[in-house]
């Protein structure tokens, strides 16, 4: 019997990083072996030890490698997304978590830990995939948690995430989420919409193209969805209490603004993410 035919690992990855080069994905060598080590069923790191792909794991690398040089999000096409120490299941209808947003989930679990004598309460707005809001319980099990999110289809992927948890994941707008809470929250996180509208050419085709444009733009300068935030967290925190929000890096002077020009906040500041980009600012309600 005739061996089915089976390519060289190397010439296999060099190809597909050829063509994602070609198609503008901005981290070639990295996507193109994470898609062969999801084929594969391995590990990135394991890809060393193969030697050869066979022909059918070679048709459908290159259907996947070919999907992400048209710059379907990587994530779409593996179907997880790791986010600090869990992996979420991610796929067409949600936002995507990155990386950068792990700095301010970080935030998060490091004020939850420093409420002591009873169980914090944390509540993440805006929830998307469930990624704060799962990592806050996982690295804060003592922690409770509420997350709400709008938009159908992302609930349904919250829902998965958040599955066992203990989180309570509720439908509906942070506008008016929690009317149960009110005034003994200690700590309130959000990575909002923060991309204006006449942004929209700038966007990434990963983003634009697939992410919902509910979890994207917010206004004509973006921070519509901020200000919202902002007169929530101010009912939703005891005095005292935490707020916590991503933004753009264009942002890091007019989003701090808007608690600032708000009134009523203290220690507002804004943080760096590890590319010393601005990414996110905090506030404590005054009391």
């Amino acid at each position: 019997m005739t061996p089915a035919p089976r390519s060289a690992r190397r010439d296999v990855l060099a190809g597909a990083v050829a063509l994602l080069r070609e198609g503008g994905v901005g981290s070639p060598e990295h996507d193109a072996a994470e898609l062969l080590a999801h084929v594969l069923g391995t590990s990135r790191g394991a890809l060393a030890l193969v030697d050869d792909v066979a022909a059918d794991d070679l048709a459908a690398y290159g259907d996947l490698v070919a999907r992400r040089a048209a710059r379907e999000p990587l994530q779409h096409l593996t179907g997880v997304a790791g986010f600090r120490h869990v992996e979420l299941a991610v796929g067409p209808g949600v936002f995507v978590p990155r990386p950068e947003t792990e700095l301010l989930a970080g935030w998060a679990i490091e004020q939850a830990r420093l409420v002591t004598g009873r169980r914090p309460v944390v509540v993440d707005l805006c929830t998307g995939s469930g990624a704060i809001a799962r990592s806050v319980a996982d690295e804060v099990p003592q922690a409770v948690v509420h997350a709400v999110e709008l938009d159908e289809a992302a609930l349904v992927w919250a829902a998965r995430n958040l599955a066992g948890t203990g989180v309570d994941l509720r439908a509906g707008s942070m506008a008016d989420a929690f009317d149960d809470l009110l005034g003994t929250v200690d700590v309130v996180v959000c990575n909002p919409p923060y991309i204006p509208l006449e942004a929209w050419e700038s966007v990434a085709p990963e983003a634009r193209d697939h992410d919902p444009h509910l979890a994207l733009f917010s206004g004509d300068d973006g921070l519509d969805a901020l200000r919202v935030l902002e007169r929530r967290a101010r009912v939703l925190l005891h005095p005292g209490g935490v707020v916590g929000a991503e933004h753009a890096d264009a942002q890091g002077a007019s989003a701090p603004a808007v608690f600032v020009d708000a009134g009523g906040w203290l220690d507002v500041r804004d943080h760096r993410d590890l590319a010393d980009r601005p990414r996110f600012l905090t506030a404590r309600l005054a009391g």
